[in-house]
């Protein structure tokens, strides 16, 4: 593995600098989603078992480099320790003085708090005297935000390169699962891109089809898909001016050996609601008046298919309006094939980006899939092919 893990380093009577997301949702001042602070567990206590002093460095939403009191940190000391199990001190600021005392002041086995990064100008500058500030604090730093990876910040890139660095247990397995996925993966390998628009997922569409053996098109991107064979969809959502790019793609994927697999018959409605009045119709006959909103049966018996044959599926996206009944259908059956699949052992998969997640959790296959990426943005840079910034410090 080309990085460093927790396992490689002396952490004996070291403080560790450890980049964390707990960038999580609050209402009425109360966590209201604990997810993202429950997932730090293993690397904090793996930090103490070696005998290191667990700093953590972390954003909190969107200050712009201003102290905005609601978006500090310390409204997230009660939640930390709760779900940590250990006392957390809170520094007013991270860097300087305030830092400092509250790392020297912590116990064995306290965990210091650092405030928000990003109540600093020079955080999303990547701005290298704060980095430094930041490395003074520490001895090893520690990298355990692959969702915040793909930013080259003072506390995600700048931070790595001045101190010994390594992945925490979060952003090992999120890298172990993803080079399973994409870098050396067990052929063939199916993508699954779903979701609303062409045009925010080019690069992506145009990077997997010189990696995977099989294309999954769904959602509202099917549609235009469709439109740039001549195929009409009626009132369906559809990017007509992406038709040329999605053609492209297609010539793309021929070249590269990749078939990609669009929808053989859709479920239309003249209604977007739930429980609207809906049908099948082969993939050429919407009528002018209705819309596609989601994959009928047989294209869902084709994914099944594909997924039967497959040693390896990403998955990113929806195949239908999933958040509505009955346009639900397409991806609650596809998702709990492939968790069945995996369950089975045959078949690696790894899924990730806010609606993949929250459709997964729906279909009640979430649990099965052998990985579920929580990381967005860093997660679809990495399916696009780009280096991300906070995981190529971490190599050196």
């Amino acid at each position: 593995m080309p990085w460093n893990t927790l396992d490689d380093m002396d952490l004996s009577g070291k403080t560790v600098l450890t980049r964390v997301d707990i960038n999580v949702p609050m209402e009425a001042g109360v966590v209201s989603d604990m997810t993202r602070i429950d997932k730090i567990k293993p690397t904090v206590e793996a930090i103490i078992a070696k005998g290191g002093k667990v700093v953590l460095l972390a954003h909190f939403d969107r200050p712009k480099g201003k102290v905005v009191p609601e978006m500090s940190l310390g409204h997230l000391v009660g939640a930390l320790s709760a779900s940590l199990g250990r006392k957390v001190i809170f520094a007013a600021d991270c860097v300087g003085d305030a830092a400092a005392k509250a790392i020297a002041g912590a116990g064995k086995g306290e965990i210091v708090l650092l405030e928000n990064t990003r109540f600093k100008p020079g955080e999303e500058k990547n701005d290298p005297a704060l980095a430094a500030e930041m490395a003074s604090l520490g001895d090893v730093y520690v990298n355990d935000a692959f969702s915040a990876a793909h930013r080259a910040h003072a506390s995600t890139e700048g931070l790595a390169r001045l101190l010994p660095a390594a992945a925490g247990r979060l952003m090992e397995a999120e890298l172990k699962a993803l080079e399973a996925a994409l870098g050396t993966p067990e052929r063939p390998v199916v993508a699954v891109v779903g979701g609303a628009k062409v045009s925010t997922k080019i690069e992506l569409l145009a990077n997997l089809v010189t990696k995977v053996d099989h294309l999954v098109i769904g959602g509202g991107m099917a549609n235009t898909f469709l439109v740039a064979e001549g195929i009409e969809v009626g009132k369906s959502l559809a990017e007509r001016e992406m038709a040329e790019t999605a053609r492209e793609i297609h010539r793309k994927a021929q070249k590269a050996g990749c078939a990609i697999h669009l929808p053989v018959d859709v479920v239309v409605a003249r209604e977007f609601k739930a429980g609207a009045e809906s049908h099948v119709v082969g993939v050429r006959d919407c009528p002018m008046d209705a819309m596609i909103l989601d994959a009928g049966p047989k294209t869902v018996a084709s994914i099944e298919a594909v997924f039967a044959g497959a040693k390896t599926l990403i998955w990113n996206g929806p195949l239908g309006a999933f958040e509505i009944t009955p346009f639900d259908a397409a991806t609650n059956a596809a998702a709990k094939a492939a968790a069945r699949l995996t369950r089975e052992g045959k078949l690696i998969s790894v899924a990730g980006g806010g609606d993949t997640v929250a459709a997964l959790n729906q279909a009640g296959a979430a649990e099965d899939f052998t990985f579920i990426s929580t990381a967005g943005g860093a997660f679809l840079e990495w399916m696009e092919g780009k280096e991300l910034p906070g995981v190529a410090a971490l190599m050196g």
